[in-house]
């Protein structure tokens, strides 16, 4: 296959490129048009094709002769559990799952909440209502009441799945509790709930609203696949922002079958009985495409890890994992690797085990900044490859496509756009950016199969939200550049641009500048309120376990760092050294909260936080250290 090939025909006849990958899986009933635009401008494809998602995800396997290979390993170091699925396991259960589901009234275009911990159960109710034709809502379990609450009443769920508890590390974390005080406060009220219970915590259950999982699949019976269209939802996964009501991104059934399908050859370089391995979560969208959807199409054995990069027992557990199970493809987010890299900096741990049978790492989520890469790349004989999407996309809008072909790797670039991706760079004024030059990154409409075609139930904030600021285009929201090989440098969202007296910076720039410091495990820059500038960067940075240093010694040497390599002008003179960042439950760095901390000494707690009282120790340290305008005084 030739990149460039792929890409030209993408572009420029899309329609004839699409549809060779649409024949590539397995329809009931053909697309009749391939790229449709109804008179509302919004596009639509495979329009008239009919399929189902969850049989392309099983049974076509079983169909196959398939049946015997392992589908689903579960691994849960904070349980000492392990189990396996074959695909016939899987279908078996997922059937009866199914059928139970039907016998509380669930049926095609009804929704079904899914709120679970990472246990094979998860990936089962979501194949399930798949199989029904029904639209699961993942919600990543442990979310505050009032967060699920939100959800409950824009998804209006029929049904809600949920467990008796969920576990991080050694924490039990009661589930039940908090799912009865989100549907007391949600307006709309569910007909049913479905417990599972673990043996880590019991519940109390509500006659004729809340059913046991083991008793519901004790009665039930299989139910076959309901044939959907194309354009029919499979899915809404909420946006966890940090402000706002979240947006519920819609997936199709058609675009993203074919799409990931494509996705999984051509980026991921797997082939059926392979064995893949995304480390995220099923609540957030790597978890529903890359753990879930996107292998089991592809009829590879899927990875489901219950526990963390480190501590669960300790920082070789992903080398464990890998080792154990021969995995040949594995994807994280770069945060995991620097929570390792922390705890072992010399990457000690990884000499305990064979990784032989493991082929590529890739990387997104967050940017894969350089320190990272190279502490990664010395330890693996593989490429590592940073790539980048949303979970609007779906899958990923830049990579360095291993299946298709293996460009040269430039630290601090996702790579090339995906076929499909017309991936542009636009200054403030709409014109196309000068080569090298920092701009909004936006994607030449149509967007590819597997985009969210719109948002659940808001036709209008779909506009507002992503095509309304540059019409044609969408706006990804993300900053960055292209250099002269086309390569794609995404240095942050657009917030994490600062002003500074009139000069534009990238905040990005400078952790990657900060990140390369013998002492730094990681960092964040934030731009905050200045008097006299408007706006100044100050860095925030984790240590190395056991490196030994001071504040004041290290910050002059970080300010140094930056003006030999940006400049004055970047007036980096505010540093301090932290004990950990605040960040999402999936990885990522929290800024605006750190930003509006030191602006405005206090911040909304997002409901996607992994640990509250981080913001409260960021605050501490501000005031200690004067800074930020809310602690001047």
């Amino acid at each position: 296959m030739s990149y460039y090939n792929d890409f030209s025909e993408s572009i420029e006849r899309p329609r004839r490129f699409w549809a060779r990958q649409s024949e590539k899986i397995n329809w009931f009933d053909p697309p009749r048009e391939i790229l449709t635009q109804d008179d509302r401008g919004f596009y639509h494809w495979f329009d008239g094709g009919t399929l189902n998602t969850c049989f392309l995800a099983l049974d076509q396997h079983v169909i196959n002769g398939q049946g015997d290979q392992p589908a689903l390993l579960y691994d849960s170091p904070v349980t000492g559990k392990k189990r396996s699925f074959t695909y016939n396991q899987l279908l078996e259960e997922t059937s009866l799952f199914a059928g139970s589901l039907s016998n509380l009234g669930v049926g095609k275009g009804d929704r079904v909440i899914i709120y679970m911990p990472m246990v094979p159960e998860a990936v089962i109710a979501m194949l399930a209502t798949a199989r029904l034709g029904a639209v699961h809502s993942v919600v990543f379990g442990g979310f505050a009441p009032n967060e699920l609450a939100l959800r409950i009443d824009d998804a209006t769920p029929k049904v809600i799945v949920s467990a008796t508890c969920g576990i991080e590390f050694s924490n039990v974390i009661q589930y039940k509790p908090l799912l009865d005080e989100a549907i007391d406060v949600a307006q709309y009220k569910p007909e049913h709930t479905i417990i599972l219970e673990r043996p880590q915590a019991d519940c109390t259950m509500k006659d004729g609203r809340d059913f046991d999982w083991h008793q519901l699949m004790s009665k039930a019976t299989s139910h076959d696949c309901v044939p959907v269209l194309s354009t029919d939802p499979l899915y809404i996964l909420y946006t966890s922002g940090t402000t706002g009501k979240p947006k519920g991104i819609v997936r199709d059934n058609g675009g993203h079958a074919v799409a990931l399908n494509y996705s999984m050859e051509a980026i991921y370089d797997v082939d059926p009985e392979d064995v893949y391995w995304a480390a995220s979560d099923v609540g957030w969208v790597v978890g529903h495409s890359y753990i879930v959807y996107a292998p089991l199409i592809r009829g590879c054995t899927t990875i489901l890890f219950e526990g963390k990069p480190v501590r669960t027992p300790d920082p070789g557990a992903f080398w464990r994992v890998i080792s154990e199970y021969n995995v040949k493809s594995f994807f994280t987010a770069p945060t995991a690797f620097r929570a390792m890299k922390k705890e072992d900096p010399k990457g000690d741990l990884i000499k305990k085990y064979d990784l032989s049978n493991l082929r590529s790492v890739f990387l997104a989520g967050e940017r894969l900044d350089p320190p990272t890469y190279e502490w990664l790349a010395g330890l693996l004989d593989c490429p590592v490859i940073d790539h980048w999407w949303q979970t609007e996309t779906g899958w990923p809008i830049c990579a360095n496509m291993l299946g298709t072909e293996l460009k040269e790797i430039k630290i601090g670039s996702a790579t090339v756009p995906v076929p499909g991706f017309d991936v542009q760079i636009l200054n403030e004024k709409g014109q196309t950016a000068k080569t090298a030059a920092t701009g909004n990154i936006v994607i030449k409409l149509p967007l590819p199969p597997g985009c969210l075609p719109t948002l659940w139930k808001d036709d209008e904030r779909f506009k507002s939200s992503y095509v309304s600021e540059y019409p044609g285009y969408y706006l990804t929201g993300d900053g960055g550049y292209k250099d002269k090989d086309g390569y794609v440098f995404v240095m942050g969202r657009t917030d994490d641009v600062i002003n500074v007296a009139g000069h534009r910076l990238s905040t990005g720039e400078m952790e990657e500048l900060i990140g390369g410091h013998d002492a730094v495990a990681e960092c964040a820059v934030v731009g905050i309120e200045d008097e006299l500038k408007g706006q100044v960067p100050a860095g925030f940075v984790v240590l190395k376990d056991g490196y030994e240093i001071e504040n004041d010694e290290l910050v002059p040497e970080l300010v140094q760092i930056i003006r030999s390599k940006i400049g004055a002008v970047a007036n980096f003179k505010k540093a301090t050294i932290v004990n950990r960042l605040p960040k999402t439950r999936s990885g990522k760095i929290l800024r605006k909260n750190i930003r509006n901390l030191a602006d405005e000494g206090e911040t909304r707690i997002p409901s996607t936080i992994d640990d509250p009282a981080i913001l409260n120790e960021i605050k501490e340290i501000l005031e200690q250290r004067k800074i930020g305008v809310a602690f001047q005084n």
